[in-house]
């Protein structure tokens, strides 16, 4: 059996008062640029998922998120060509500071039940039915 490099990415489904969650679409020149997907990122080796979320957050999106406002909901596990990627999935109600797109990416506020509506990365994909049951 073929070894995969193993990559921890943390992802957050920030919601908002409306119960609409934000996705950001890869800019280009990115891998899977084009495709929509949950705010988070790479954890930095030795950091906890939490505090990498929390910092991932803060240089996309410009917001402060405290480690009690995250909740762990799901996670996804994927072989990809050339890693197998472990991405737990945080939801996040509060955080202070408005939501801004700060690397370039666009952002969508999205009904649960419209998720599907943008393509997404395969990793994310079988995240969605959690945030139906979650939000609908």
């Amino acid at each position: 059996m073929a070894e995969f490099k193993l990559t921890l990415v943390v992802a957050c489904a920030l919601i908002d008062a409306d119960k609409r969650v934000l996705l950001a679409q890869r800019p280009p020149g990115k891998t899977l640029a084009g495709l929509w997907e949950f705010p988070g990122g790479k954890a930095e080796p030795g950091e906890r998922p939490e505090t990498s979320l929390i910092r991932e957050l803060h240089e996309e999106l410009g917001i402060t998120v405290s480690e009690p406002c995250l909740a762990p909901l799901t996670f996804a596990s994927h072989a990809y060509e050339n890693f197998h990627l472990l991405m737990p999935l945080y939801i996040c109600r509060r955080w202070e500071g408005q939501v801004a797109a700060r690397e370039g990416q666009t952002l969508a506020w999205v009904r649960a039940n419209k998720l599907r509506d943008y393509p997404m990365p395969p990793a994310d994909i079988p995240l969605i039915p959690h945030l139906i049951d979650l939000l609908m």
